[in-house]
């Protein structure tokens, strides 16, 4: 980094955004003096660090679509004023939050990263310390005045990552997060190596806009054997539903029950989108190739290819709460809005 650059830390909630307690050991929420303490090497870094804290600061357990906005706004609030962000962020639902800022953020030509930590900052072992530095080296990273990674990451252990493509994969590692999909956009050892051709960036010349529409008449139908007829209907009979997320089997496979082909023919009769997505985290939909996946086709279901649960989620609700006709709505899911989904070569 040649040019000092400047990085807004948001802090939401989560463990890396808490610390012991020196009169009891008790979790509370840090403040930008302590944590300074905690990391007397963020002094060290080449880069102008402000923060921003959130209150309350919330746990991850409890994001919905409005704290998604309340990132974004903060972002487009001070877009002008940073080189890049990095966004602290309880790890249970961070792939969630990542992908659907990733959505929101449209026309964005700044790093945006989110980080986080299995372990409160100031415990021993932690990985907070090195998870936010390696983040706020991300986000500052630039190349003859242009940002290496302008898009939205996550950050963690050593890899940093699509926001859209990555699953939460571990409570216990520090390795808590995996892209199984998409390669890593860098790895860190004793440098940062950056894989470019992997980076996405955005050519549109527009200024930075947020769409805080979100629709979240969304339902996740997870299969299994024996699973019973009453249980699917319920589901599809849900009111004002108006997408389910298959989680099937393998690479798109469902059991050959008339039963079920009847509820999910019904189900898009009635005009409820249905997207197929893998129970494995490595690997495509490939609708037709097996027998048991046709009456999924022959009963409207769409192939959500690779995609993360949580990037097909929060891309239903983006594009629901952004257009009424299903027909429009279905075109978009078969499209990349920004490098969430590898399309089949047509």
């Amino acid at each position: 980094m040649d040019t000092k650059r400047s990085v807004l830390l948001i802090f939401t909630g989560g463990t890396i955004s808490m610390g012991e307690s020196p009169d009891n050991g008790s979790l509370a929420p840090l403040d930008m003096e302590a944590i300074q303490k905690l990391i007397p090497e963020l002094e060290m870094l080449p880069v102008s660090i402000s923060s921003y804290f959130f209150d309350p600061m919330i746990d991850s357990s409890d994001v919905d679509p409005e704290f998604w906005i309340k990132i974004s706004r903060t972002i487009q609030e001070n877009y002008d004023n940073y080189d890049g962000f990095v966004i602290l962020h309880g790890t249970d639902t961070m792939a969630y939050s990542a992908s659907a800022v990733s959505f929101m953020l449209q026309n964005l030509t700044k790093p945006v990263v989110f980080t986080g930590a299995q372990l409160p900052l100031g415990v021993l072992r932690s990985d907070a310390k090195e998870n936010l530095m390696s983040a706020i080296e991300v986000a500052a990273a630039y190349e003859d005045d242009e940002p290496i990674v302008p898009e939205v990451s996550i950050y963690f252990e050593d890899s940093l990552m699509r926001g859209n493509r990555t699953t939460k994969q571990s409570t216990e590692y520090f390795n808590a997060f995996e892209s199984y999909n998409y390669p890593a956009l860098a790895k860190a050892g004793v440098h940062i190596k950056y894989r470019t051709l992997y980076i996405h960036h955005d050519h549109s010349g527009l200024p930075l806009e947020i769409n805080t529409k979100f629709d979240t008449n969304v339902a996740i139908l997870t299969l299994f054997p024996g699973i019973k007829e009453t249980v699917v209907q319920s589901i599809l009979q849900t009111p004002g539903l108006r997408a389910v997320v298959l989680e099937s089997f393998g690479a798109g496979n469902a059991p050959r029950a008339e039963w079920l082909f009847r509820q999910l023919k019904a189900a898009t009769d009635r005009g409820i989108i249905i997207v197929n997505v893998s129970q494995c985290h490595i690997g495509t939909i490939e609708m037709g190739r097996y027998e048991t996946s046709l009456n999924l086709q022959k009963a409207g279901v769409q192939s959500g290819y690779d995609m993360t649960l949580e990037a097909t989620v929060t891309k239903l609700m983006h594009l629901l709460g952004n257009y009424d006709d299903n027909s429009v709505v279905n075109k978009k899911l078969q499209e990349s809005i920004c490098g969430e989904v590898t399309l089949p070569t047509r």
